[in-house]
């Protein structure tokens, strides 16, 4: 079996398939694993070598399968590490966080309400209950039939969310799919709502790896898979997928054309535009042009930073931000990563991360990257007087764009081909899960497909609840129609 990208969806599906005993080569054209949660070696001007990542990741406590494709390598998890909260702080002053938020649906959304100081009982009795009920059932596809048509936007307006409370919660999970509210489904919102608040126990609280993505993560991954038989080919793009007269697929490189019996596209948007357009014997003429329709979100960019001296010793390792301009967070990484952590410690200095997502397309990259910084200092006041010894800046505009309306087009799992799988964060699962989980979740899922067809067994998954846990919350949203 070939599988073509070496993200989080393609080492699930490669796992599974040589745990399966299956022969497996997996190619991916950048030099590393990980995909857009990777990261490569760089040297900085006073020598120390580092590694340089695409930024900050969460990895939620729901994120059951991820979590069990990163315990084949460490059963623990003991390579993650957890943050004490998810603080958002507003332009205006106000602050927020999840730490004290209870864990058990309902009381998860009606203690954020209860404790929050974006909601004022103005605007509570402001608020259209009416229109919220769907939010209380959640059910995947459901959520799409009724919601994909909205965007979260106008969700939003029509429940006349708070404005306040709209910045510091519901914006975060639009803005963790890398789009403008106006651009995003509110399907796509909607269950994000009901994977952290409604559907399960965990909240939103998270963790984060102890050490740089490779070291803690893909390089243990990658020798696992090398030990069940797996060839990695890193640095190896494919250009095309060409169908055999005689059975099987011939995968392209560079350099050859070995012929396999099945394969998983594990690939990001472009990246699956680009080689299903250059492989024209995949699929049947429907299926091709659903993939040719998808569409990128736009730009992001990940600035990180080495100050000559220490932000304060009570800044999280997190925050989540709003109303400072581009900026979208800022994270202080030797709170949790040890390289990072000695950095500081041998030079008095912190590691800062700046995100900045959803950037205009046409936003000229030097004037966003000054911005970022700047909006730091405002964040940060400390670091006014901290000179930028070191910086790195990472720009990307390779994930998925979930539209309004765009449901129909995305890939589902299986294909018109029985032997081609897809698999990546921008897949149709029916399945309660998305970003990172629905990247591994898919993965599984692909390879799944192609071993049901000489019935080997597969992976066992586990979701969120795929609807509202309460008959009562339920009973509600049915009135909603």
């Amino acid at each position: 079996m070939a599988v073509v990208g070496g993200g989080i969806a393609g080492l699930a599906a490669a796992t599974l398939l040589a745990e399966r005993g299956v022969a497996v080569t997996l190619y991916e054209r950048q030099a590393y694993l990980g995909g857009r949660v990777g990261g490569l070696p760089t040297t900085l001007r006073d020598g120390t070598t580092v590694t340089m990542s695409r930024g900050f990741h969460a990895f939620f406590r729901q994120y059951y399968n991820l979590r069990g494709l990163l315990r084949r390598t460490d059963p623990g998890l003991r390579r993650l590490t957890a943050l004490p909260d998810y603080p958002l702080l507003h332009a205006d002053g106000l602050r927020d966080g999840f730490r004290h938020v209870p864990r058990t649906p309902p009381w998860s959304a009606l203690g954020f309400v209860a404790l929050s100081p974006s909601f004022g009982l103005r605007d509570l009795r402001a608020m259209d209950p009416v229109a919220a009920l769907p939010l209380l059932d959640v059910r995947v596809p459901d959520v799409y039939d009724r919601l994909d048509g909205t965007s979260a936007h106008d969700f939003l307006e029509a429940v006349r969310f708070p404005r306040r409370a709209r910045h510091l919660a519901f914006e975060v999970f639009s803005r963790s799919f890398f789009a403008d509210p106006r651009q995003l489904s509110a399907a796509e919102m909607a269950l994000m709502f009901h994977i952290y608040f409604l559907g399960s126990g965990e909240g939103l609280l998270f963790d984060v790896p102890r050490s740089p993505f490779p070291t803690a993560l893909w390089e243990p991954l990658g020798d696992y898979l090398r030990g069940h038989g797996t060839a990695l080919r890193t640095g190896t793009p494919v250009t095309h997928v060409a169908p055999r007269p005689d059975g099987g697929y011939e995968v392209a490189t560079d350099g050859d054309e070995p012929r396999y019996d099945g394969v998983v596209l594990a690939l990001d948007t472009a990246g699956l535009r680009g080689v299903v357009a250059r492989s024209p014997g995949l699929g049947d003429g429907p299926w091709r042009e659903r993939i040719a329709r998808l569409r990128s979100a736009p730009p992001f960019l990940v600035s990180r930073l080495w100050l000559d001296r220490p932000v304060a010793p009570d800044r999280p390792g997190f925050l989540g931000t709003s109303g400072f301009g581009g900026l979208d967070n800022v994270s202080v990484l030797e709170r949790w990563e040890d390289e990072a952590a000695r950095w500081s410690a041998r030079t008095g200095g912190s590691v800062v991360e700046l995100h900045a997502y959803a950037v205009p397309p046409h936003a000229g990259r030097e004037e966003v990257e000054r911005g970022l910084v700047a909006q730091m200092r405002r964040v940060y006041p400390e670091t006014r007087a901290a000179a930028v010894v070191d910086a790195r800046h990472e720009w990307h505009d390779d994930c998925p764009l979930f539209p309004v309306g765009g449901y129909p087009d995305r890939p589902t799992v299986r294909t018109p081909d029985p032997s081609v799988t897809v698999a990546g964060d921008l897949v149709r699962t029916g399945l309660p899960v998305a970003l990172m989980e629905r990247a591994a979740t898919s993965g599984f899922l692909a390879a799944d497909a192609l071993l049901e067809r000489w019935g080997v067994r597969g992976q066992t998954l586990w979701t969120v609840p795929d609807r509202g846990r309460g008959p009562l919350l339920r009973a509600l949203a049915a009135r909603a129609g």
